[in-house]
């Protein structure tokens, strides 16, 4: 036991979770503990506003979520985009605006949100939570609080209140200790391993250099490889990690690069967040209820939207838009598309030609998401896309000491584990089953999977620099 009681063991986790973020951000405690009790009181109020009768009580606490929204949008829009909005009014207005000193806290994006869901959700759903260790833990539960995945208090309350979690379990242990050592794995070895030949071409391009079109095809395939393996591989350790504490959080991928379409890519990239988007922006704006001219403009403002909470930049805000562009044009006319791919060819080349098309609108997009500025995206696509190379010596490579022959190796084998049926979920649930039938197997698994973490942290320390997470960006 984590502590005498349930509520013991649940107030140890959500301090030991708190002083994880303080580890990482001291200064912006505060922040998270604000933030944290602000939106706890909202919820509070309004939750007690909508368990009274009368239209008198559903207004106010209508209100009452109108402001805890606001100062959820308000705390996020100061600390991810005051800058960004004082350089839109400096290019509209002309005035000579100075610029605000302001670090971005880790995970402000995942915790807000998180908040958000629970304001909406005891609005709208009748979700009610007035302990507030359990609030603390749920908003601050360490293995999500960084870069998610983006939790819902439906998921998250009925565990905690559980006492069964709070007892130890070998085989969860087990599981959690191998799903948290596969996403190691990935991070280290397949994300950090190629993240040399993506960072190499766009860096060179971000500063003036002109890439040749093989050059391009491979930065901007080794970043579509690496941002994969990279934030799956994190959302691979929290989902361990919380697994070892008897909590079991939603998976957040689901092997993308498998999908034959656009909106199968989104059901299965950043399901917590597709998720969230979908049921808290696009349906209440409308989804596809009211018309095909509002079904597409409710999918824009939501994948603009959903590119600028990425980040405070135009090429976010692109990457956004090209994706809901695809999404129209995939909801209006991708089933006349495929009938037709399907008259044409046999069944399994129209497969592979749906895939193809999908993934290539993906690596197009992505350039926009690793891209500096779009001096830099437009150039990467220009040379992806041109059929005037004259120059076919990889220079770029070649300076930064990159074998290309070993690059297109590494490429090619990343992609068969990216498109492989067999992903990580499918494993720890195996895995897991095994080890709830017998211990002996858990046993072992622990000391493999523990060995397993210790040799990957030695091989990470070795190295001449390492590379954080992606996602903490965001």
């Amino acid at each position: 036991m984590l502590g005498r009681t349930p509520r013991a063991a649940a107030t140890w986790l959500g301090l030991a979770s708190i002083y994880f973020y303080g580890y990482w951000m001291p200064e912006y405690v505060a922040l998270l503990l604000v933030s944290i009790v602000t939106n706890y009181g909202f919820g509070i109020i309004i939750g007690r506003l909508r368990d009274q009768a009368g239209d008198s009580s559903e207004i106010s606490a209508r209100i009452a979520l109108i402001f805890g929204l606001i100062f959820n949008f308000g705390l996020l829009s100061w600390f991810k985009y005051a800058n960004f909005l004082l350089d839109m009014l400096r290019t509209v207005t002309t005035l000579s605006l100075p610029g605000i000193e302001v670090i971005l806290p880790i995970g402000i994006s995942f915790f807000t949100f998180t908040q958000i869901a629970f304001l909406v959700d005891t609005f709208t759903k009748g979700t009610r939570e007035y302990r507030f260790t359990h609030y603390l833990l749920f908003v601050t539960y360490f293995p999500h609080l960084i870069a998610g995945p983006v939790l819902h208090h439906s998921q998250m309350m009925p565990q905690f209140a559980d006492p069964d979690i709070y007892r130890p379990r070998v085989a969860k242990i087990a599981a959690g200790l191998g799903l948290f050592a596969l996403g190691l794995i990935k991070k280290i070895v397949l994300a950090d391993g190629i993240a040399p030949y993506a960072n190499a071409v766009f860096d060179a391009t971000a500063a003036g250099h002109l890439p040749t079109t093989f050059e391009a095809w491979t930065g901007a395939v080794a970043y579509t490889l690496q941002l994969y393996f990279d934030f799956s591989g994190y959302s691979d350790m929290a989902v361990g990690l919380s697994m070892v504490f008897g909590v079991r959080l939603p998976f957040n991928f689901a092997s993308p690069y498998r999908a034959t379409n656009i909106s199968e890519f989104w059901r299965r990239w950043h399901m917590t967040l597709s998720a969230f988007l979908r049921d808290y922006l696009y349906i209440p704006l409308g989804g596809n209820r009211r018309g095909n001219l509002r079904r597409v403009i409710n999918l824009m403002v939501t994948m603009l939207l959903g590119g600028l909470w990425h980040g405070a930049s135009w090429t976010f805000v692109a990457w956004g838009g090209l994706h809901g562009f695809y999404l129209v044009a995939h909801h209006g006319f991708g089933n006349i598309f495929t009938r037709c791919l399907a008259y044409l060819l046999p069944r399994t080349a129209t497969v592979l030609v749906a895939w193809l098309i999908t993934m290539l609108a993906v690596v197009v997009a992505w350039v926009f998401f690793r891209a500096v500025d779009f001096t830099t995206a437009s150039t990467m696509l220009l040379a992806m896309f041109s059929i005037m190379d004259t120059d076919s010596f990889p220079k770029i490579l070649f300076n930064a000491g990159l074998d290309t022959s070993r690059g297109i190796w590494l490429i090619l084998t990343w992609s068969l584990v990216a498109v492989s049926p067999i992903n990580s979920n499918n494993l720890f649930d195996r895995h897991l089953g095994t080890c709830m039938q017998s211990q002996s197997v858990a046993w072992f698994s622990i000391g493999a999977a523990v060995t397993m973490v210790a040799a990957l942290i030695a091989i990470n320390e070795l190295r001449a620099s390492t590379s954080p997470f992606i996602y903490f960006n965001f």
